[in-house]
């Protein structure tokens, strides 16, 4: 299923020229225009799905291997240091286009990109309230 008015299903489709770097018959991945770092890209499914939730487990079970082997070969054409793979899901979250995308980020050494968070402490209150919500007990 497709979206007509999601501009990601008009670019995974190409129906809107990108600088596409992948594609196959599933997905396409496209350098992205406002680069957090050299090389920054987005893995687009060809089919569109708003978010993680409504990906297909069978669609999900092929988005890792298809940015390993994307981020694998740009590792090598960019000659970063790592990668980043980012996936959002919700506007809390930083979700912006509501087609499912990841986003791939190569790092260099000192790049200043900034993708963390100030670390907080797991609370044993919560611990153990997470725990048991996960196990069914009320």
């Amino acid at each position: 299923m497709r979206d007509d008015n999601c501009i990601f299903c008009k670019i995974a489709n190409g129906e809107i020229p990108s600088a596409t770097i992948y594609e196959d018959d599933d997905f396409r991945a496209i350098l992205d225009l406002g680069p957090a770092s050299r090389g920054h890209a987005l893995l687009l499914p060809k089919e569109h799905y708003a978010d993680l939730y409504a990906l297909p487990d069978e669609v999900a079970a092929k988005v890792l291997p298809v940015a390993k082997k994307i981020v694998s070969r740009m590792k090598d054409v960019l000659g970063c240091d790592g990668y980043n793979l980012v996936q959002n899901n919700g506007e809390p979250a930083g979700q912006t286009v509501f087609h499912f995308h990841m986003h791939m980020i190569p790092r260099y050494e000192n790049d200043g990109v900034g993708l963390g968070w100030k670390m907080g402490t797991l609370t044993d209150e919560d611990r153990d309230e997470i725990l048991k919500k996960l196990s069914g007990e009320q």
